[in-house]
């Protein structure tokens, strides 16, 4: 009887526990005791600032580059304290792009832009960044080639190649609002208001050729010296190298650097092979990326890699970059004509992404990239061609293919490279 009571007793107690946590909206799997030190101060905790997170990766504060499919591309969106070099397509149509961008999103977000070129002024340059797509009436005004002109799920099966199919799509056009990052119209200007309220710096050089004529240092030339004493004014004046613990109000300040590298600069790596300041990019980029690791700064650049005769400072700026991507446009080559890339209008190539917190560099699952620009968006998708037996292409239309190795010995002895098979 004794044991019975006791079994009793404790049923009804473990009964009244469970009816407590059903009240309370408790189970035994919460932890409670972190989280409460959490709000204590106990443990390190990231920075909380408007327009950034952190990375589901390895905990690095990301912001976003203004162009979500950028982002999925990146990991998640650009590391702060990191160099994202853009290499220009070769008429400098597209990057331009992508550089508005970058500072758009910063002006949404509330962070503070540096604005630095040889070529255009600052303030004209804000003057015709995109406008936000902030709500869900704006975003159905978008081109209707993002929804409408998209084949059935069972007609694409049919007409690309069967290699193509498993592979995760990217997203080319928003979602909703709550994510990462905005869309923006590209046949819009922002509007003025919201430039108004902005907080920016601008760097024209020509307007400060006149102050940096005498100055030279470590074999810089007077743009880059002037351009790096700017920027380490900026960072510690107001405050983004955490010199001033006390200010409860973090931000971001984003650097937006254009055509740098070019014969604008005063630097002649464009203009010959063996050129007598070839290191001086080089030694900015490295005294640059010193000044955003301590700092809450990330910048993005732009270059003509294209106009660079010497490959070996190529090689040495990526190196030096943290994020390399290049811009491959279809304008003036073969392809503007090949029917097998009438969707597209150029290639883009990952071709470095940062080591952060770790030994080895991560590589992009995605290799074959293409973007297409439309009346209103600039989007990134996956290279989806034709197979060779399309209805969209004909065999007439493909002379490479005739010279390719690929029905060379491989295909008996009546192909030999030059005719299509027949079967």
């Amino acid at each position: 009887m004794a044991a019975a009571a006791t079994c009793g007793r404790g049923a009804g107690d473990a009964g009244s526990m469970a009816a407590t946590a059903g009240k309370s909206n408790v189970t035994s799997f919460q932890r409670r005791g972190p989280r409460a030190s959490a709000t204590d101060g106990g443990g390190p905790r990231l920075l909380s600032v408007a327009g950034t997170r952190p990375s589901v990766r390895n905990g690095q504060l990301l912001v976003s580059t203004g162009l979500p499919a950028l982002d999925q591309l990146l990991g998640g969106g650009l590391a702060v304290g990191t160099v994202l070099l853009i290499e220009e397509d070769k008429y400098n149509i597209y990057s331009p792009l992508l550089f508005k961008y970058f500072l758009a999103e910063g002006t949404i977000s509330g962070h503070m832009l540096l604005i630095a070129s040889a070529k255009e002024d600052p303030a004209n340059i804000l003057q015709e960044l995109p406008a936000p797509l902030l709500d869900d009436n704006c975003k159905r005004e978008l081109d209707e080639d993002v929804y409408n002109q998209k084949t059935p799920e069972s007609d694409t099966k049919m007409k690309i190649a069967w290699r193509y199919q498993l592979l995760p799509k990217m997203e080319v056009g928003p979602v909703s609002s709550s994510r990462f990052g905005h869309y923006y119209d590209i046949s819009k200007r922002m509007p003025q208001e919201f430039i108004e309220s902005s907080k920016w710096h601008g760097f024209f050089l020509p307007e400060k050729t006149s102050s940096t004529l005498g100055v030279e240092s470590c074999s810089l030339t007077p743009g880059y010296a002037a351009l790096l004493q700017f920027i380490r004014n900026i960072i510690y004046e107001e405050g983004f190298d955490g010199s001033n613990p006390q200010k409860k109000q973090k931000n971001i300040l984003r650097l937006g650097i254009q055509n740098l590298g070019s014969p604008l600069w005063g630097d002649d790596i464009c203009c010959t092979e063996d050129c007598d300041n070839s290191h001086g990019l080089t030694k900015f980029l490295y005294v640059l990326r010193g000044l955003l690791r301590t700092s809450l700064s990330v910048c993005v650049i732009t270059m003509p890699t294209h106009l660079i005769q010497n490959k070996a400072v190529i090689a040495r700026v990526t190196h030096l970059a943290d994020t390399v991507i290049g811009l491959e446009s279809f304008i003036g080559s073969e392809r503007e004509t090949n029917p097998l890339y009438k969707d597209y209008h150029g290639l883009i190539h990952i071709r470095q992404i940062p080591r952060l917190n770790n030994l080895i560099c991560d590589e992009s699952d995605v290799k074959d990239l293409a973007f297409k620009l439309k009346r209103k968006l600039f989007t990134i998708e996956r290279l989806h061609l034709p197979p060779d037996l399309s209805d969209t292409v004909n065999r007439s239309s493909k002379p490479d293919l005739a010279d390719s190795k690929l029905l060379g010995p491989g295909c008996g002895m009546m192909a030999r490279g030059k005719k299509h098979l027949d079967f």
